[in-house]
């Protein structure tokens, strides 16, 4: 799943994950995002999220969407460094985390390899 509150940047994540093969389901906002998640029947295996949107944040949205699917994997990304969305509280260190604007190649072994770890 991912939410993205930008629609330019969310149709692109799901082009970039469709043409990997990847199941896609999408939400431009974290409501939609709850919703979407509570009404899929099927699993859930990583939730790509925007640190910063309106409503609520990033984490506050994967600790929501986790309480209903505890095996679900998050990506974190935003335009702000990891170290300035760190220091305002937003993200813990270790978190996995993806700074927009990213390539194709390097969305692709981050999704990857949180997938398979």
């Amino acid at each position: 799943m991912v939410v993205e509150d930008e629609g330019a940047i969310l149709k692109l994540a799901e082009r970039m994950l469709n043409s990997l093969n990847y199941d896609v389901l999408i939400a431009s906002s974290p409501v939609e995002a709850l919703s979407l998640s509570e009404m899929h029947e099927g699993t859930i295996d990583l939730l790509i999220t925007d640190v910063i949107m309106p409503e609520m944040n990033g984490r506050e949205l994967s600790e929501r969407v986790m309480t209903r699917r505890p095996g679900m994997k998050c990506l974190f990304m935003s335009g702000y460094t990891a170290d300035a969305i760190a220091q305002h509280g937003v993200l813990k260190a270790g978190m996995n985390f993806l700074q927009k604007p990213f390539s194709k190649q390097d969305f692709s072994m981050k999704v990857r390899a949180i997938l398979q770890g």
